[in-house]
């Protein structure tokens, strides 16, 4: 992480170092939604108050393409699904990307407009999102938005599986026939035991 977000620095003051003061509109509105204190000390917030002031300080400024690889990990579920929503709101009203790469589904159901598999650099399959039947479903219903967004986020949690699960067929695959060296999971057993297996038999009593 960068050490200046780790310095005794307030808030306030590391935001303006960046141009705070110069999208003071938006600063206010991620400060808002982020839940942020402009008198905390970087030094001395956690890593999810920290992650929340780096946001801030990533999105103060308007963008055309926006690229996000796990950033909502250290915040909490009402944080996360206010950035969110302030996330899509900004795409759509200012026909703006926003390239998503997350391990987390729950609450993204209704968040992208499509959907891509990538393996080894490659998109390998491109989906509209929600899919056809589900975009049917979410016409005109008697289910409340909480039935819907589960649905939506099955399905999306479903496509997901599925392709984790082929890669990891092809990586097993390639590994079995040579082509990649197996580096992951239970080594193959040897006489000969490791530096640290015969120190610790020899010096730690169980």
């Amino acid at each position: 992480m960068n050490p200046v977000v780790r310095s005794d620095i307030v808030v306030s003051a590391f935001l303006d170092s960046v141009g705070g003061y110069r999208h003071k509109e938006r600063r206010d509105k991620l400060l808002d939604i982020l839940d942020v204190d402009l008198d905390w000390r970087m030094h001395q917030i956690s890593d999810g108050e920290r992650r929340r002031v780096q946001l801030v300080m990533g999105l103060m400024s308007p963008w055309d393409v926006l690229l996000l690889d796990e950033v909502t990990v250290d915040l909490d579920v009402l944080v996360r699904s206010d950035l969110l929503a302030f996330l899509k709101a900004e795409s759509e009203s200012r026909d703006a990307t926003i390239l998503y790469a997350t391990h987390i589904f729950d609450g993204i159901s209704h968040f992208p407009t499509h959907v891509a598999h990538m393996r080894d650099g490659a998109f390998l399959e491109t989906l509209s999102w929600p899919p056809p039947p589900l975009a049917a479903a979410s016409g005109p219903s008697t289910d409340d938005e909480d039935v819907m967004e589960m649905r939506a986020g099955s399905a999306l949690h479903g496509v997901a599986l599925k392709w984790l699960k082929e890669d990891r067929e092809v990586r097993r695959q390639a590994e079995a026939s040579g082509v990649l060296k197996r580096t992951r999971g239970a080594r193959a057993a040897t006489d000969v035991p490791t530096d640290s297996e015969t120190f610790y038999k020899k010096w730690v009593v169980n």
